[in-house]
């Protein structure tokens, strides 16, 4: 039965890029081509099953069958998310199947319920098994090894797992890890029998012992320009050599080297061999022996069912997993007893969380194979999570069936945890690709089907580039909520689930209902944002209220998962990634060398223009008072700000479009002609340094201006985008007819340029920085200031309507990425740098945060499995386990978290999580005297957020004043707010000295209000 008829592309065809934007950004146009002309059988639509045929599909590949001649049955309730109570006794292939198209149009989704024949398997190019015994496995295995088709074998057994993948003898990865190619500017190459290329002064390569480059722009030793890629041989941090240069002319300066990534093949074992000899992919270090028992385990298990009926062991039986016990010892003689037995114990289980985890890993071998994106798994990759298991153990009896839909769970966890978790209460932070697959997992799983309840909560509305792996969404929601479609679609999923959503951001502005009484009857949070604010936000909250918080983020083909476990561990906050690097200024204005600097200078260009200047504008129009406030400002600030104001107003502002034209010609002739004459003026090609050296050479890009040609295509895109953006700003009439616009353009006249003596241009960044820096500094020509104002008060039109235009990425026909491009790509042209085309431009420009389903299937996967530790009563530290992993590579690595840090005083330790419990109402004095008695604790500095209550060296007269009110009070007064019905307590930080007049650390004061 086929669901739906349209391929992902044609061959050789376009992308659509406003779905897959995200995942664009981690595969290419190339590895996505070959994908849309892939074919997938997938055979076993159990909870494993799905959660791959749902990653593959939303990745985009031609098609994929669904296989499988099992019936549904109440225990595949327990994961597989589309089957219902009304799915019983269906074929799972077949009553999936409609609710897998859904997902992705351009993917044909068929299923198939007849047998794997020779002549129907050598349609595919990968072939999946998740349900298949070891005599299929081994028959599909050996045709497809044979015929040269990728197989990937995956089960999952309770809390265990296990994946084999096959690509063939001469398997071609045509980039092994999609880091981007690294560039180095280059100082010296040698001419030796190893020619050695040393870089700029204090500037890393960056490459790799036996990465391959190719070289541009290099001056002197010209055979090296846009040679075959040579592998290097790395001698250190800034140099390394490329082979024999003694016959290549003298080097002399310039050139960049840049990284290729080249082809590599590789040769897989066949199943029969690799069973044999089985390599193992290890994620985690602790538990090194478990792969080698495993594979006896999963090997045996299969000998198991034959002589038992089909059946598995029992839940949590110990004769059962004696007797399992006894054939893997047959087939290996040291395994570890005690993980054999734990496996039988648990092997007929199921949960969902694991089969999300190891459904978006297989997910993204199977991409793999079709694409040759990405290093494949070789060969073995086994898991287990027994560390998830409750506390306090699982008897027979607890483990047996209650026929209900969570069967299968209750095979591992018992039914007094099934109960635990029906009662818990979790908040979900995020609606998007990791709150949807939480909120799933969640949902699945029972949690909160009982006493508890599941929170989440989102601000945004859907969009079409959200539905490649936000999978609860579909394109009928598109620009509905987040939070409230998602909640609808796991009601649907399991009509037990009790969701309460929330359409609102987690902040200050929204404590009144994410309030301290809300926090307190949470038992955790799941974080699942995309930004560093609002983590560090949810971070201090999750402290204070010290409930557990699990932390999942996503960035392309790697993510990560940190448990925060309160007065065990230390918060997501206790260690921050460093700072981004910013582009230094002088670079940005006037010396670039990369499209990145373009791309920066080209945003920096785009909120000028159409915010900036227009906010001020729109500001001076709608508020009487902004003149007032304005010209209270510092430095040379009010005199910009005005003159912005007047350019916008008065001398430049537009009446017709052909204006806009206008304006746009002569901004484009300023920025890539006269300004790029005036630098040259100044630093003429042949300007040498002080030195001696070349001033143009090194990071420094001699540029060339640019003649305007209306015939240029990204000189009309200019011209085009900047006057329509123009024109919206000003409520003018757009034009989109390219004609017309070329016709305008050439009828503008523009002013001859003539350089100018004595402009000052900073070549070094010191100079740049306080340069950029001179709005707080220098005097104020209070002259031209008035002289402004009179002029707009007396020419300013105040029924003028002007809008600052909001960047906005995604929206293709706003013209704001197509003023981007252009302005970026021309200044790019003026500095000899490679353009960038849209896709790149976009990604760096609107700060993307490249994305694919199947890396946030398996995070949110490891990060619920997390949670049921959490719910089962865990504390130990070692139970828990932060992950990381990155798929393109492929490496999985878990950890331990790390403990909070101890701090003392006196004899007393604490941690982030201790604090001081102090209830009011005391007046100021009161509670200075409380820490001085009680404590021993002289306070010097006692402050509120960013209101400082007490200090010992505020004048007398001022504390004298407040020490007599109550805390609250003092509160009020210094912050100026009043404090809000809903809040309990107050948080104050204090800098205290011990009784010999030493500063101590202490923690912070919990103020709980009467």
């Amino acid at each position: 039965m086929a669901a739906n008829t349209s391929a992902a592309a044609a061959p050789g065809g376009d992308i659509d890029e406003s779905l897959y934007s995200r995942q664009l950004y981690v595969l290419g146009h190339d590895a996505m081509r070959r994908m849309a002309n892939s074919d997938i059988l997938l055979s076993g639509l159990g909870g494993l099953g799905l959660e791959i045929a749902k990653n593959v599909i939303l990745g985009g590949v031609k098609s994929i069958t669904l296989h499988d001649t099992a019936t549904c049955v109440l225990n595949d309730l327990s994961s597989q998310f589309y089957l219902t109570q009304a799915d019983i006794g269906k074929n799972r292939a077949e009553a999936s199947c409609a609710s897998l198209a859904e997902l992705n149009s351009y993917v044909r989704t068929l299923s198939h319920t007849g047998p794997l024949s020779e002549d129907f398997l050598r349609k595919f190019r990968v072939i999946v098994l998740t349900n298949s015994d070891a005599e299929e496995q081994q028959r599909i295995g050996k045709f497809a090894h044979e015929n040269g088709i990728a197989l990937i074998i995956a089960e999952t057994r309770g809390l265990f797992a296990k994946i084999f993948c096959d690509f063939g003898e001469n398997f071609t990865i045509y980039d092994q890890d999609g880091a981007q190619p690294v560039s180095t500017m280059i100082a010296s190459v040698t001419n030796d029998a190893q020619g050695v290329v040393t870089c700029l002064d204090e500037t890393r390569h960056g490459f790799n012992d036996g990465d391959y480059v190719t070289f541009s722009e290099v001056q002197g030793m010209k055979e090296l320009n846009g040679c075959q890629p040579i592998k290097i041989n790395v001698l250190g941090p800034y140099t390394f050599s490329i082979g024999d240069t003694s016959a290549f002319g003298v080097y002399k300066s310039g050139g960049v080297a840049t990284q290729v990534k080249m082809p590599k093949t590789v040769s897989f074992k066949s199943l029969e061999q690799a069973s044999a000899e089985p390599e193992f992919l290890i994620s985690d270090f602790g538990k090194l022996d478990a792969p080698a028992t495993l594979h006896v385990a999963f090997s045996a298990l299969s000998t198991y069912q034959k002589s038992h009926n089909g059946d598995l062991p029992k839940p949590w039986n110990q004769d059962d997993a004696d007797k399992f016990l006894a054939l893997c010892k047959d087939i290996k003689s040291d395994v570890d007893e005690q993980l054999i037995v734990q496996f039988s114990k648990i092997c007929a289980g199921n949960t969902c969380p694991v089969d999300a985890a190891i459904g978006g890993i297989v997910a993204q071998e199977v991409l793999k194979a079709c694409s040759g994106k990405f290093t494949p798994i070789f060969q073995w990759f086994y898991y287990d999570a027994i560390e998830c298991l409750p506390k306090d153990g699982v008897t027979e009896a607890d483990a047996q069936p209650l026929g209900s839909r969570y069967d299968a769970q209750i095979a591992i966890f018992g039914r007094k945890f099934q109960q635990q978790l029906s009662n818990a209460k979790w908040f979900i932070v995020g609606a998007g690709a990791i709150g949807c697959e939480l909120l799933k997992n969640f949902g699945m799983l029972g949690l909160g089907v009982g006493d508890g309840q599941i929170f989440v909560t989102d601000m945004d509305l859907i969009e079409k580039s959200n539905l490649n792996r936000q999978f609860l969404f579909r394109p009928h929601d598109v620009q509905k909520s987040k939070a409230l479609t998602a909640a609808d679609a796991i009601k649907r999923m399991n009509p037990d689930v009790k969701v309460t959503s929330y359409e609102l951001r987690v902040g200050s502005e929204t404590e009144k209902v994410f309030s301290e009484d809300f926090f307190g009857k949470l038992d955790g949070v799941a974080n699942a944002l995309d930004n560093v604010d609002a983590r560090i936000y949810m971070d201090r909250k999750c402290i204070f209220n010290r409930i557990p918080l699990v932390e999942t983020g996503t960035l392309g083909t790697m993510g990560n998962v940190q448990v925060i476990v309160p007065f065990a561990t230390e918060s997501y906050s206790s260690s921050q990634d460093p700072p981004e690097k910013s582009i230094p200024i002088c670079t940005l204005k006037n010396f670039p060398n990369a499209i990145e600097h373009t791309l920066q200078w080209a945003r920096d260009s785009f909120e000028g223009v159409f915010k900036q200047a227009a906010e001020n504008a729109s500001q001076y129009i709608a508020d009487p008072q902004f003149i007032e406030r304005i010209i209270k400002l510092p430095g040379i600030q009010p005199l910009e700000i005005l003159e912005s104001i007047k350019k916008a107003l008065l001398d430049d502002k537009p009446n017709t479009f052909a204006d806009c034209v206008e304006w746009a010609r002569l901004y484009w002739e300023d920025q890539y002609a006269n300004q790029i004459k005036q630098l040259l003026f100044n630093f003429p090609p042949e300007q040498v340094t002080s030195s001696g050296q070349p001033f143009w050479s090194g990071p420094k890009r001699c540029p060339d201006p640019l003649v305007f040609d209306v015939n240029d295509p990204m000189h009309l895109d200019y011209i085009y985008a900047g006057a329509n953006l123009r024109a919206e700003v000003y409520g003018l009439k757009q034009i989109r007819d390219r004609k017309v616009i070329a016709e305008m353009v050439q009828k503008v006249k523009v002013p001859e340029f003539k350089p100018r003596s004595g402009v000052k241009i900073e070549t070094n960044e010191a100079a740049a920085a306080a340069s950029a820096n001179h709005f707080d500094d220098g005097e104020v020509d209070q002259d031209r200031v008035d002289k402004i104002i009179n002029e707009l008060v007396k020419n300013a039109d105040k029924k003028s309507k002007i809008t600052p235009l909001e960047f906005e990425k995604d929206d293709d026909s706003n013209f704001h990425m197509d003023f981007i491009v252009a302005c970026s790509n021309l200044r790019a042209t003026n500095y000899k740098i490679p353009t960038a085309d849209r896709h790149k431009s976009k990604l760096i420009a609107g700060k993307i945060i490249p994305a694919i389903a199947t890396t946030t299937s398996m995070m949110s996967g490891l990060a619920v499995l997390e949670v049921i530790k959490l719910i089962g009563g865990h504390r130990d530290l070692a139970q828990f386990k932060n992950g990381f992993a990155n798929l393109a590579l492929p490496l999985v690595a878990f950890s331990e978290p790390l403990p909070a840090a101890k701090n003392t005083y006196y004899d007393k330790e604490w941690t982030l999580w201790d604090r001081f419990e102090v209830s009011g109402e005391l007046t100021l004095q009161e509670f200075l005297n409380y820490f001085d008695d009680k404590e021993k604790l002289k306070i010097t500095m006692l402050s509120q957020g960013v209101s400082m209550l007490y200090s010992f060296f505020m004048p007398k007269a001022k504390c004298s004043e407040r020490l007599p009110l109550a805390m609250s009070e003092v509160v009020r007064r210094v912050s100026k707010r009043r404090i809000e019905p809903h809040e309990r307590s107050l948080v104050f930080e204090i800098c205290c000295n011990n009784t010999d007049g030493e500063d101590v650390e202490v923690p912070y004061v919990r103020y709980t209000l009467p």
